[in-house]
Formats: structure tokens, C-alpha cells, sequence
């Protein structure tokens, strides 16, 4: 398998990012494609994994969860069982939507949402704060949004 992508395959991203929901044979006239060719692409894309996957865009504040949270933390240390311990809190704990590992002087950035201020406080006492590895945490919480997209620029 060749794991590049054409003009046809970066239109065929690009499209599904706008909407996922579309059918083969629409698809396939957006990209100048029969659907049985436009089909087999697509599979190709999702076997060579291209694509990780579809899914449904949520809004937080209309499904009660309105506070999102970006959290740095900082770790003690990098002990394989740290590390093992803080892969299973992010793995576990539905709030956190993303976690990644950084450079520079912080170790992670999370992602988190929350039904309040409370309830934030609460996640970090409870479950975060509890790993002993954790040395520090620097939260900053979202005021407004600006722009949010999960649309990558494949064109």
C-alpha cells in the first residue's frame, strides 16, 4: 500500500471533514468520481489510516457541561509506574477529552470540560491531585471561543 495521498484523495479528506455524514454517491460527484471507484478510495483511506475514525461534534454548554478547561501539568517525576498511573487517570476519566505530552517545562497539556466551576475543582481534588507524581497544575479556563474546528487543511 502506497500511504499517499493525490488531489482526489485530499478532496475526498476534505469533503468528509465537512460533512462526515455524506453518502458514497454524493461524495463521489463532489470529487469527480464514480461511486465505485470514489468507494474503493475511501476504504483505502481508512485502511492505510488516513482516517482514525467518524464521529459526532457535541456542544458542551447545550448538554450541560459548559466550563472547558486547558490544564499544564507538571510530574515529580518519569518513573515508568508515574507515568503508568497518569496514563490511566487520562484513559479513565471521561472530563478529559485530550491529553498531550510536551515539550518544554510543563509534561501535559489536558483538555477538560466540566458542568461548573465545582465540579472542576472537584475532578482535580479527587482524581488528578491524588496521583503523588503530580507536582503542579496550571489551569486556564475558556471564556469564548473564537474559532473551533476539527477540519485539517489537507487541500
Amino acid at each position: 500500500m502506497s500511504k499517499t495521498l493525490d488531489r482526489v484523495d485530499r478532496r475526498i479528506l476534505d469533503e468528509l471533514q465537512g460533512d462526515a455524514r455524506v453518502s458514497n454517491q454524493e461524495l463521489a460527484k463532489r470529487v469527480g468520481l464514480s461511486p465505485a471507484p470514489c468507494w474503493r478510495r475511501l476504504r483505502r483511506l481508512e485502511d492505510e489510516g488516513f482516517i482514525d475514525g467518524y464521529a459526532t461534534l457535541v456542544n458542551g454548554p447545550a448538554v450541560g457541561l459548559p466550563i472547558l478547561a486547558y490544564t499544564l501539568v507538571s510530574l515529580e517525576n518519569h518513573h515508568p509506574e508515574t507515568i503508568r498511573e497518569f496514563d490511566q487517570l487520562v484513559k479513565d476519566r471521561p472530563e478529559i477529552l485530550e491529553c498531550h505530552s510536551m515539550s518544554g517545562p510543563n509534561d501535559y497539556l489536558m483538555r477538560i470540560v466540566a458542568a461548573s466551576m465545582e465540579a472542576y475543582e472537584r475532578f482535580m481534588s479527587l482524581h488528578v491531585l491524588q496521583i503523588k507524581a503530580v507536582r503542579a497544575l496550571n489551569t486556564s479556563f475558556v471564556l469564548r471561543t473564537k474559532k473551533y474546528t476539527t477540519r485539517l487543511p489537507v487541500l
